[in-house]
C-alpha cells in the first residue's frame, strides 16, 4: 500500500549532503541536559528550546528529517504553528521516536531490551495522521565482561524487526538503530567483533519479519575504541573498520546509514563521518550520513541557555554545526573549518 511512498521517503532521508537531526530526547534526558546548564526543566522550556532549533533559518539545506518525541510532535510555536508544519515548510520530513526505552533484560545482569511493541500499530497510525513519515527505535548493546550475550542481541534484533515491519505496514520508514555503546575499555577489534555479530543478527531478523531493505534506514554506531581503552583508534582506523563492517553485513538495497554520535565529541563525530566518505564514498552502495543528537545540539543549547535573547546566536551555532556535518557527509570536512565563525 505504501511501497512507493516509503521508497521515496527513505531516499530523501539520505539525500547527498543531508542528515537527520535527532531531537527525540525523552523527558528525563532533556531535563538532565537542562539541569547541567541551570535551565528550568519545564514543558514550556522544552517547547521553547525545540522552537529555537526548528525555526533556525536555512537548516533545510542540511537536514532531511528531524526525529521528534511524543511531547514534541504535539507542540507548536509560540504563535501556534504546529512543529510538523514548521518542519515541512522548511523542506524537512518529520519523524517520531517509537520505542519506550531500554529496560533490564531478565536474567541478564548489565544487559537491556528495548520495550514499546504493545499497541505499536495504533500509535503508528496516529503519528502518520499527525504528519510523521519515518520512525526510530533504538536497541542498546553493551560491551563488557562476558557481554553482550547472544540472548541480548537476539532479543533486541527481534524487537527491532517487529517494529520495522509494523512501520512499513503503517506507512513509516523505520530507522533501525542497534547502538553498540562506546562505554568501557574494549579495543577497536572488540568493537568490530560485536558490531559484526549485531548487524548480522539484526538483518537476519529483519528478513525473517519481511522488512524491505529499500524502505528502511540503518542508524549504526561507529566501530570505535571504548572510551576508557588506553589505545584509542585514529580517525582513519575508525573509518576503515566501520566501513569494513558495514560492507560485510549491510545489504546493498538499504538506501543509507545515518550514524549516531554515541557520546563522541562534536568534532570527532564529524571527522569520523567525513573520513569514511573521503576514503570510500565512490565504492559504497549506500549513502553514509549523520543522525546526531547531542553532537548537533550541544553548542546551540549552551548558547541558548533558556534565554530568548540568545536565540539568534544559538541558531547560528546549530546552522554552523549542521553545515560542517553536511560537508562530512560529502567527505569534504576539514578540522580548520571548526575555526570559521558560525
Amino acid at each position: 500500500m505504501y511501497e512507493q511512498e516509503l521508497i521515496a521517503t527513505a531516499k530523501a532521508m539520505v539525500a547527498p549532503g543531508k542528515g537527520i537531526l535527532a531531537a527525540d530526547e525523552s523527558y528525563s534526558t532533556a531535563n538532565k541536559r537542562f539541569e547541567k546548564l541551570g535551565i528550568p526543566t519545564t514543558e514550556e522550556m522544552r517547547r521553547a528550546y525545540r522552537e529555537m532549533l526548528f525555526t533556525a533559518s536555512g537548516i533545510g539545506e542540511f537536514f532531511s528529517g528531524v526525529i521528534l518525541f511524543d511531547e514534541t510532535i504535539r507542540q507548536a510555536t509560540k504563535d501556534g504553528i504546529p512543529f510538523t508544519k514548521v518542519l515541512l515548510d522548511a523542506g524537512i520530513i518529520p519523524g517520531i521516536k517509537l520505542d519506550e526505552g531500554a529496560k533490564p533484560l531478565a536474567k541478564a545482569p548489565g544487559e537491556t531490551v528495548t520495550e514499546g511493541l504493545d499497541g505499536l500499530r495504533d500509535r503508528i497510525a496516529e503519528y502518520y495522521k499527525m504528519g510523521a513519515r519515518f520512525a526510530k527505535w533504538r536497541a542498546v548493546i553493551t560491551i563488557g565482561k562476558g557481554i553482550p550475550s547472544h540472548r541480548c542481541i537476539d532479543t533486541n534484533a527481534h524487537a527491532l524487526a517487529r517494529y520495522a515491519a509494523l512501520c512499513q505496514e503503517g506507512g513509516l520508514v523505520p530507522i533501525v538503530e542497534p547502538e553498540v555503546l562506546m562505554d568501557g575499555d574494549h579495543t577497536l577489534e572488540d568493537s568490530y567483533g560485536v558490531h559484526h555479530e549485531v548487524l548480522k543478527t539484526v538483518f537476519d531478523a529483519l528478513y525473517a519479519q519481511g522488512v524491505e531493505p529499500d524502505q528502511m534506514i540503518l542508524k549504526p554506531s561507529m566501530v570505535i575504541s571504548g572510551e576508557k581503552c588506553p589505545q584509542q583508534a585514529s580517525v582513519e582506523e575508525v573509518a576503515k573498520w566501520t566501513v569494513k563492517c558495514l560492507r560485510e553485513r549491510v545489504p546493498a538495497a538499504v538506501p543509507g546509514c545515518a550514524f549516531l554520535s554515541g557520546g563522541q565529541s562534536d568534532e570527532l563525530a564529524t571527522a569520523h563521518l567525513s573520513a569514511m566518505n573521503a576514503l570510500f564514498k565512490d565504492q559504497l552502495p549506500w549513502q553514509l550520513t549523520f543522525s546526531y543528537g547531542r553532537a548537533l545540539q550541544q553548542a546551540a543549547m549552551q548558547t541558548w541557555n533558556g534565554q530568548d535573547a540568545n536565540v539568534p546566536a544559538a541558531q547560528k551555532e546549530l546552522y554552523h554545526r549542521a553545515k560542517l556535518n553536511s560537508a562530512a557527509a560529502l567527505g569534504l570536512y576539514q578540522p580548520e573549518m571548526e575555526q570559521v565563525a558560525a
